[in-house]
C-alpha cells in the first residue's frame, strides 16, 4: 500500500510511505527523474535502516556516472563515517580493470589525504596496500618528481627492508651509513664458504678467499665482516657468485685475535698468526710490512676472542 501527502505551509511539502516492498516515491522525466532543492539544508536526504542498503544510490545503465557531486564553493561529495572497524567515509571499487577512485584537479592536488592519528597507530595520510605482486603505490611525472617526500621534523622517507634503484642516485647533502665498514664480496673456496664474521682471510692464486693459516701472510686481505656490534655500511659487488663472503676492507671491524703470542694494546698493529682465521699483535717490523691488516681499538691481554679493530691493510 501506498499513500500521498500534500502539504503547502508544514514541514513537508511532499511525504511518500510504502509499507511494503514497493517504492514510496518514484519519479520518471525526459530530464530530471527526482529533483531536490534545500534552501538551508540538503536538497535530498537519504536514509536506510538496512546494513546491506545505501541511503542513497544512484545507477546508470548507458555508460555515464552513477551519482554526480558539484558544489560551487565546498566538496563535490562528501562522505563521513563513525566506524570503527573499517568502514570508509568514501569507498571506491573497481570490478571490471578500472581504478577504484579517480582524482583529478586543474590547480591542487588530484588526492589529498590528511590524518591526525599519531604515529603509534601505523595511520597514514595515504596508504597504498597491493594483494598480488604489484607496488603499493606508484607515482609518475611527466617533467616533475614522480614521487616527493617532505617533513617538519622527521625523516623525508623511510624505507623498511631491500631497496632497488633503477638508475643514477644523486645527493646534495650527506650520506650517513650506521654500520662500521666498507665492505666487499670476495668469492671464497668450497671449504671456506661458511667462514664466520670475524675471520681473517687470505688470497689464494685464483683470487679465492680463505681463513688464514700462517704468520705474517702477505696475502692476507680483510676480515669476514658483520661480527659482533659491527655490521657493514656498504657492500660493493653484489652481483656476484654465490659463494662469497662480504670481506671488510677499511673501517671499524670485529676480527678474531690470539694473544696468546703476545698481549694486544690498543693501537697495536695486527697481522696474521698461524691460528686459523686469527689476527696477532705484530712484533717484527721486518716481517710486518705489506702483512698488517689492521690497528687494535681495544686490549687483549691474553687467548682469543674478537676484538674490534680498524683495517689498515699495509
Amino acid at each position: 500500500m501506498s499513500t500521498v501527502e500534500n502539504k503547502t505551509n508544514g514541514e513537508t511539502a511532499f511525504h511518500g510511505v510504502s509499507t511494503g516492498d514497493t517504492t514510496a516515491v518514484y519519479g520518471q522525466g525526459g530530464a530530471v527523474g527526482v529533483r531536490g532543492d534545500g534552501a538551508t539544508w540538503h536538497g535530498v536526504v537519504g536514509i536506510s535502516a538496512s546494513a546491506n542498503a545505501a541511503g542513497v544510490s544512484g545507477s546508470n545503465t548507458d555508460g555515464g556516472p552513477g551519482v554526480i557531486g558539484e558544489s560551487s564553493k565546498w566538496m563535490g561529495v562528501y562522505g563521513k563515517t563513525d566506524s570503527t572497524t573499517g568502514g570508509a567515509g568514501v569507498m571506491g571499487e573497481g570490478v571490471a580493470g578500472g581504478p577504484g577512485v579517480i582524482g583529478k584537479s586543474q590547480h591542487w592536488h588530484g588526492v589529498y589525504g590528511e590524518t591526525s592519528s599519531p604515529a603509534a597507530t601505523g595511520a597514514a595520510g595515504v596508504w597504498g596496500d597491493n594483494k598480488a605482486d604489484g607496488s603499493g603505490v606508484v607515482g609518475q611525472s611527466v617533467n616533475g618528481a614522480g614521487i616527493f617526500a617532505t617533513s617538519k621534523h622527521g625523516p623525508a622517507a623511510v624505507f623498511q627492508g631491500k631497496t632497488v634503484v633503477q638508475g643514477d642516485l644523486e645527493v646534495s647533502g650527506d650520506i650517513r651509513l650506521l654500520g662500521g665498514d666498507l665492505a666487499e664480496l670476495f668469492e671464497t673456496r668450497p671449504a671456506a664458504a661458511a667462514s664466520e664474521p670475524g675471520t681473517l682471510m687470505c688470497l689464494d692464486e685464483d683470487g679465492r678467499v680463505a681463513p688464514s693459516d700462517r704468520e705474517y701472510d702477505k696475502k692476507a686481505i680483510g676480515i669476514v665482516a658483520g661480527a659482533g656490534a659491527y655490521r657493514p655500511g656498504l657492500i660493493l659487488d653484489a652481483g656476484c657468485g654465490e659463494d662469497v663472503r662480504p670481506i671488510a676492507m677499511i673501517g671499524k671491524v670485529y676480527c678474531q685475535v690470539d694473544a696468546s703470542f703476545a698481549a694486544i694494546e690498543v693501537g697495536d698493529l695486527l697481522t696474521s698468526s698461524p691460528t686459523v682465521g686469527h689476527a696477532m699483535k705484530a712484533t717484527d717490523p721486518s716481517r710486518a710490512l705489506g702483512a698488517v691488516v689492521g690497528k687494535a681499538l681495544a686490549p687483549m691481554a691474553d687467548g682469543t676472542g674478537l676484538l674490534p679493530i680498524v683495517v689498515t691493510l699495509q
